[in-house]
């Protein structure tokens, strides 16, 4: 299932084996992390196995029931190549027995298509599954969250622990000037900066208070170019920290030499921001030296509404790194941003409106079958994410998915935030088995 390669992902470091073989992991084994500002033991215990208790699979089971008994919280992972096995529904029918707070973790799935693999995990009736991939990292900040929000607070933490820091990552391609920002943010020379591009080599985090008192941990990222273009180690490892920081951050701040324009490796990487469901702010930067500022803006507004539709009414703040001028307004931009993708809408304002959307264009004809879409729900927020039930959903084109996307966007002043909506088909029990 992956979960000695989960297990090092969440402690951070190479703790457990991990081998393609099954059954290499036997016995329980621990390692201390620090999740959203919570210290968590982590135990990576052996495969679930239906087997004698005397044989080396009973005793490896009885140790990893052991180790539930004793949990605040337990990672249940299924395969989300396999799909729901009789395995998996006879281990999640003895955890619902045994009065554990329990997370169903979809593991290797990959992306986009890893949302709807997950949804056959509702069937364990474990609650929500939460889709991740250990093996690239996909979805690993979202648990983190999941697991620090679900844990008991201690006495000693609720006493001592601050707020978690909101994580704001920035990110662009190299000499946008990322590093200059961060330190104009943090009112000191944390980062080598100049004129030639490719300094900053690593991932680098530092803590900013705002005015208002909220907490922000700032990451400063390498410049990432075209893939076609980096053919050194070295850059290859910048890249792959700065791709992993912004999966780690909650807010992204996409920096663009506004003297240059939009490039299409910017565009890159906004979308890359959107398939990672991160909320984001567009920083134009050096607009100093801009020669002419209106034609620069009609410029960048007409590429972003032709070449990034699905992150429409993204913030866009035009700033001086090196004068300060336009600085003010970017991390208001940012906590604006981080409300909106945290929005949540109650059930009966969507089914209200999406009434109302059916009425204005009703779903279309598929295979000379009309669509019936029935009601939605919002599954969670960090992005919204929406689902649509109705016979035949799954079968939704994908230009009326955009008209409904659309729709949530502008009636719920849902500005630039990846909207995530899905389709579920209901079952119709008229319908010969």
């Amino acid at each position: 299932m992956g979960k000695s390669t989960l297990f090092n992902r969440l402690a951070g470091r190479r703790s457990a084996l991990v081998s393609d073989t099954p059954g290499v992991t036997r016995d329980r084994k621990e390692a201390e992390a620090m999740l959203r500002g919570r210290r968590v033991t982590l135990v990576d215990t052996a495969g679930l196995e239906e087997a004698a208790p005397e044989t080396l699979a009973g005793r490896m089971r009885a140790s990893s029931e052991g180790a539930v008994t004793t949990a605040d919280l337990v990672l249940f992972v299924v395969d989300a190549r396999d799909g729901i096995v009789p395995a998996d529904a006879h281990f999640a029918a003895w955890l619902r027995r045994q009065g554990r707070p329990v997370l169903v973790v979809v593991n290797k799935a990959e992306g986009r298509s890893g949302s709807n693999a997950a949804l056959e995990a509702y069937s364990l009736g474990l609650g929500e599954p939460l889709a991740v991939s250990a093996e690239h990292g996909e979805g690993l900040a979202d648990l983190m969250r999941e697991i620090a929000d679900r844990l008991p607070e201690t006495a000693e933490e609720e006493a001592s622990e601050p707020d978690r820091p909101l994580k704001l990552a920035i990110i662009g391609r190299p000499n946008a000037g990322k590093s200059t920002l961060l330190n104009r943010l943090l009112g000191e020379e944390r980062m080598i900066t100049g004129p030639e591009p490719g300094l900053t080599r690593d991932a680098v985090a530092a803590l900013l208070t705002d005015t208002d008192g909220t907490v922000i941990e700032l990451v400063d990222t390498a410049g990432m170019r075209r893939r076609s273009r980096i053919e050194q180690a070295l850059e290859k490892m910048s890249v792959s920290a700065s791709i992993e920081a912004l999966k780690m951050a909650e807010v992204v701040v996409l920096a663009v030499d506004a003297t240059e324009g939009l490039h299409e490796q910017d565009l890159q990487l906004a979308r890359l921001v959107e398939r990672e469901g991160r909320a984001c702010v567009l920083a134009l930067t050096k607009w100093d030296a801009v020669a002419d500022r209106n034609a620069a803006r009609r410029g960048i507004s007409d590429r972003l509404e032709t070449s990034l539709a699905q992150m429409k009414g993204i913030p866009v703040v035009t700033l001086s790194a090196i004068t300060g001028q336009g600085l003010d307004k970017l991390l208001p931009a940012v906590r604006a941003a981080h409300v909106v993708w945290n929005t949540r809408i109650s059930t009966g304002a969507l089914n209200r409106w999406f009434e109302g959307a059916l009425e204005r264009h009703q779903p279309p004809l598929v295979s000379g079958r009309r669509l019936k879409l029935r009601y939605i729900t919002q599954a969670k927020a960090r992005p919204p994410t929406f689902i649509a039930f109705g016979t035949r959903a799954e079968q939704t084109p994908e230009d009326y998915h955009r008209y409904l996307v659309n729709g949530l966007r502008d009636n719920f002043k849902l500005p630039g935030t990846p909207i995530r909506l899905q389709f579920r088909g209901t079952a119709n029990p008229f319908a010969p088995e």
